[in-house]
């Protein structure tokens, strides 16, 4: 998979591995060293990382705290935002971390919330 930041993009690899590029100010494309990776997103100027056993990543500007996801367990899909990183549990429920300036992070009371697409 690929996801696309405010300067700079990053790429899975089919082993893993993580590639990126752009403008790396904030050291947002400093993720050569990830492995176990299953799934990515570039937000602003910070980059997440969803490992294979459930726990995440973060490079880049932490400003706001959108990088504070070391103690995130059982996540299953991540999403990076603008200065925040929301992350959905295994349960159906959500983390979030970061800016709230605008509710962003308000999240704290979904449930049932999945990664299938619903049917056409």
């Amino acid at each position: 998979s690929v996801s696309a930041g405010h300067n700079h993009t990053i790429g899975l690899k089919a082993d893993g591995t993580v590639v990126a590029t752009g403008n790396n100010a904030s050291r947002q494309c400093n993720v050569s060293n990830w492995k176990d990776i299953v799934a990515v997103s570039a937000g602003h100027n910070h980059t997440i990382g969803l490992k294979a056993d459930g726990t995440v990543v973060a490079a880049g500007r932490n400003h706001f705290g959108q990088c504070n996801v070391s103690d995130w367990v059982d996540i299953v899909a991540v999403s990076a935002g603008h200065n925040h990183t929301i992350g959905l549990k295994a349960d159906g429920t959500l983390v979030a971390t970061g800016s709230d300036r605008n509710r962003q992070c308000d999240v704290s009371d979904w449930t049932n919330i999945t990664t299938k697409q619903p049917m056409a």
